[in-house]
């Protein structure tokens, strides 16, 4: 055993009596790179980026290669003016102060500690209290809500759909059901429990979509009970059937 083997031993033996694994990366098998691979072969000409928050994940998209349009949602004061600051110099890059949901109108957005993240339409529920004790809600806003569906997009015919909406989910997708069959990729919080008072948990979403023809591609944890480790949401990539990894998106799927 070379020395550098034996150093890298004794580097996870001394992370597990810590509690924490300490697995080898690959950055080829991050739902970052399957994400780049898949908005590549699908030719997406249109992301839509619900649950923009302050820009973070539209600016991981960039990283990963797209250079075409992105629409951002988001409806919280705080987090849209720093969104505003993170596209300013992106000409590709419109936004709206508005939450997608299944009518228009108004809405009362409770706003969360954690900088805006847990922000949500719906109460917190009492696993997230107890897992997140400093994302309890300590406002409310007013604030505009929109289907999908209802809004003037950019022309385009290929579509990405992200959804971090915290609990909104099935909300923002009966606000789409005009604009779905253009979407080839989405992704979307996935909960295994009830974070948000009413939500749609994660077999209800899968089975949702796998209805209208998108197939779950990859998962990544996202957020953990630090007390029991139980998982408790996951990020999930799902894309429209068929699609075969590497082929462009005239091969891999349908029109």
């Amino acid at each position: 055993m070379s020395r550098a083997e034996r150093l890298l031993l004794a580097i996870k033996a001394a992370g597990r009596r810590a509690g924490v694994e300490l697995l080898r990366f690959n950055p080829t098998n991050s739902l970052d790179a399957a994400r780049a691979r898949i908005v590549r072969d699908q030719a997406i000409d249109l992301v839509v980026d619900a649950g923009a928050n302050c820009g973070q994940w539209a600016t991981e998209l960039r990283a990963g290669g797209y250079r075409g349009a992105i629409v951002s949602f988001e409806p919280l004061a705080a987090a849209h003016a720093a969104l505003a600051a993170a596209a300013a110099d992106d000409a590709a890059w419109t936004l709206h102060r508005l939450a997608l949901g299944d009518r228009d109108g108004e809405a009362e957005l409770h706003v969360a500690a954690n900088q805006g993240a847990s922000s949500s339409l719906l109460p917190m529920g009492e696993e997230h209290r107890r897992a997140a004790p400093e994302a309890g809600y300590v406002n409310r806003e007013t604030v505009r809500i929109a289907r999908l569906d209802a809004l003037e997009l950019p022309a385009a015919t290929r579509l990405m759909l992200k959804l971090d909406v915290q609990g909104a989910e099935r909300a923002a997708l009966d606000g789409a059901t005009a604009t779905l069959p253009r979407v080839r990729v989405i992704e979307c919080e996935l909960s295994l429990v009830e974070l948000y008072e009413g939500q749609a948990l994660m077999r209800e979403l899968v089975d949702r979509l796998a209805a209208s023809g998108f197939e779950l591609w990859g998962l990544r944890p996202a957020f953990a009970d630090p007390v029991s480790a139980r998982l408790l949401q996951a990020d999930g990539l799902f894309v429209r059937a068929p699609y075969h990894a590497g082929l462009p998106a005239t091969q891999a799927t349908a029109p």
